[in-house]
């Protein structure tokens, strides 16, 4: 198993990144959709799954969410955030991916939460 792509310029991926129990999407400086995990093209299966591959990012986003891309694309900083849909809570964390020490893109990780999840704080 691997990770389905078009196009070479994303360094080989081991296999564990496909079978991962989260989404992984990973675009371009542009925008442009890489990399899809099986998770991911699970869970963006209704607005095409793996057809995505090679798309904009930009065409499947609000226009606040586009800002928000852009200035992460921009900035080469991280974001983090939470979301509930149907009653499942997702993490959702994007964070620039580095080709040659400057950001090629990012890099989302949408993981499911437990209905309940301890917090611990260590010193």
């Amino acid at each position: 198993m691997t990770t389905t792509s078009r196009t070479g310029t994303l360094p080989p991926t081991l296999d564990w990144v496909e079978a991962f129990p989260a989404a992984i999407t990973v675009c371009d400086r542009e925008g442009t959709i890489l990399s899809m995990n099986a998770r991911s093209r699970a869970t963006f299966a209704k607005a095409g799954g793996e057809a995505l591959l090679g798309s904009s990012l930009f065409d499947c986003h609000p226009a606040a969410a586009s800002e928000k891309i852009r200035e992460l694309l921009s900035s080469a900083e991280s974001n983090a955030y939470t979301i509930e849909k149907d009653g499942v809570r997702k993490l959702i964390f994007q964070a620039p991916w580095f080709l040659d020490g400057e950001c090629a893109g990012l890099v989302e990780l949408s993981l499911v939460l437990p209905p309940t999840m301890p917090h611990h704080v260590r010193g």
